[in-house]
């Protein structure tokens, strides 16, 4: 059992404070752009579009996750407005971000002329590692937590952050509660290192745009599961309202799957894109600093042409003699 209440803040100086939530944001960002660069250039796409566009992205998933939860525990804030901008805050919904995330994202695709297919592909791994981190925010703010539980890995929960429904009146602090957070956090690590390795070596089953409809599916099924354990949560004709969120996710990735078979995509990752990123691996000062050679190869998987090398003759080999001049 863990029996430590953590303090939502990590630094007070002055009227400043850093809170542990921001810091896990933060982190969550950091891996994000980490894995997703590097699925751009093993996809052979510009990776500096993540750089220009993640901040944009994810201000956008702040808002919407932020309203998301506002309209959830709306109790905490009705009476005092001006907590909904100011700190500290208590926590973030995942589907409100991912619904303004991805308008964010749609939006910016459209703008660099890139396909929204293959950048779902390489942005899903990214999406799983930012929820990973960004979930134990909830665990220093002592939120997203379930039913009392007797198992070891049963947390605290001081009296102030329980939900009416779980009072210390009749739950004494030696109660422990399930970690709702933890059981997310370790799915999407899980969704990401399957999505990692599913991109390592071509799956003639594995379509452009599947990996995206894979993290769809993987975190809609999941929360749909986690919500029957969530107490005091949001709900819409007694249903919480994650579960419907949940099932819409699950039901737009499995017609992500559907469609992408009916327009006969091409195969995520081909032959070429391998062999390019095992080229750009051995490179000791830039693993993906060959960019001319990962451009040619991505545009010759994508073309079904033959990579350019393919066409030069190997050394030594005797080239087709010129025609002797007429005598």
């Amino acid at each position: 059992m863990i029996d430590w209440t953590p303090n939502s803040i990590l630094l007070q100086i002055g009227p400043f404070s850093l809170y542990w939530y921001g810091i896990a944001y933060a982190v969550g960002l950091g891996l994000a752009y980490w894995v997703m660069t590097r699925q751009a250039r093993a996809f052979g796409e510009r990776a500096e579009i993540i750089g220009n566009s993640l901040i944009i992205v994810a201000i956008a998933a702040l808002i919407g996750g932020r309203l998301y939860h506002v309209i959830d525990q709306w109790q905490l804030y009705k009476d005092d407005l001006l907590k909904i901008v100011l700190p500290p805050y208590s926590g973030l919904g995942i589907f409100g971000g991912f619904v303004t995330g991805t308008i964010a994202v749609l939006l910016l695709v459209r703008h660099y002329k890139v396909s929204a297919w293959r950048w779902a592909d390489i942005i899903a791994p990214g999406i799983f590692l930012m929820q990973a981190a960004g979930r134990w925010g909830n665990f220093f703010n002592q939120e997203l937590y379930g039913p009392p539980t007797n198992l070891p890995w049963g947390i605290a929960i001081d009296c102030a952050h329980r939900v009416v429904e779980l009072p210390c009146a009749t739950y004494p602090l030696t109660t422990h509660f399930h970690p709702l957070f933890l059981y997310e956090s370790i799915s999407a690590v899980i969704g990401a290192a399957t999505l990692v390795w599913l991109s390592q070596r071509p799956r003639p089953w594995l379509r452009v745009g599947d990996m995206g409809a894979i993290m769809l599916i993987w975190i809609g099924g999941v929360r749909f599961m986690i919500e029957f354990l969530r107490i005091g949560n949001w709900r819409i004709g007694d249903i919480p309202t994650a579960q419907y969120f949940g099932a819409a996710f699950v039901l737009i990735g499995i017609a992500m799957l559907v469609i992408r078979r009916r327009q006969h995509a091409p195969q995520s990752v081909t032959e070429e894109m391998v062999l390019a990123r095992a080229v750009a691996d051995d490179k000791d000062d830039d693993p993906f600093a060959d960019d001319e050679f990962f451009d040619d190869a991505a545009d010759d998987a994508d073309t079904g042409e033959e990579p350019d090398d393919a066409e030069k003759p190997e050394d030594g080999a005797a080239a087709d003699p010129e025609p002797a001049p007429p005598a």
